[in-house]
């Protein structure tokens, strides 16, 4: 698992687990879109200096990542690897919270009607699916977020609001929707495996736990 994600998950659940006791059952959907901002908040911190990087380097600026980073820092400080933070949490925000806040509250759902635990190929599907809405609803913050984010030293834009109206009075709104259709794909593709592997994954660790539970009340 990506370092980000891994940093997410560890910060997501926990604070899940707890919110969900101070919430009551009712107010489930507010504890998971909490939890998922505060995930995404921790993941930032690794998630917008990679960004940054994989953007200048998509555009040609860089060669290598080692150099991107060295000219970044050097040429405009250390501020310059979060360059776009605040559009960044502006788009991953949103996207962490609606996306698990949709796949808890269908899992939820689907665990009451099937009165049973989900398999992985069916957790998998709600990921996907969880994953493509999303990916759909945040795609106007995404190319928000791009734009921000390669404009380096520039500084074609003067902010967030600043960039919505450029790119609506240059080239209309439809532009705050390129590339929804890619977008939604990979996104629920990598729902899909996300998701499918988180599950697995604590489904695991739960058994490993219970393990030494169950062997010292044999002892």
């Amino acid at each position: 698992m990506h370092r980000a994600s891994a940093l997410f998950v560890g910060v997501y659940e926990p604070t899940k687990q707890k919110l969900l006791k101070l919430f009551p059952e009712n107010l489930s959907a507010v504890a998971h879109l909490t939890a998922g901002a505060i995930g995404g908040i921790a993941a930032s911190l690794i998630r917008v200096p990679t960004e940054v990087v994989k953007q200048r380097m998509q555009t040609g600026q860089f060669t290598s990542a080692s150099n991107a980073v060295h000219v970044i820092a050097s040429k405009e400080g250390f501020k310059g690897l979060y360059a776009g933070y605040g559009s960044f949490l502006l788009r991953d925000l949103p996207f962490d919270a609606i996306q698990f806040c949709i796949y808890e509250q269908i899992r939820i759902g689907y665990k009451a009607a099937a009165r049973r635990d989900l398999n992985d190929p069916e957790n998998a599907i709600i990921g996907a699916f969880a994953g493509a809405l999303t990916g759909a609803i945040t795609t106007p913050l995404d190319v928000i977020k791009t734009r921000l984010m390669v404009q380096g030293s520039a500084n074609q834009y003067k902010g967030i609001f600043d960039c919505v109206q450029t790119i609506i009075r240059e080239e209309g709104p439809s532009a705050l929707l390129k590339g929804i259709q890619p977008r939604v794909l990979w996104i629920g593709i990598g729902g899909s495996i996300f998701f499918g592997v988180l599950e697995s994954t604590k489904r695991l660790l739960a058994e490993r736990r219970s393990k030494p539970t169950q062997q010292s009340k044999h002892d």
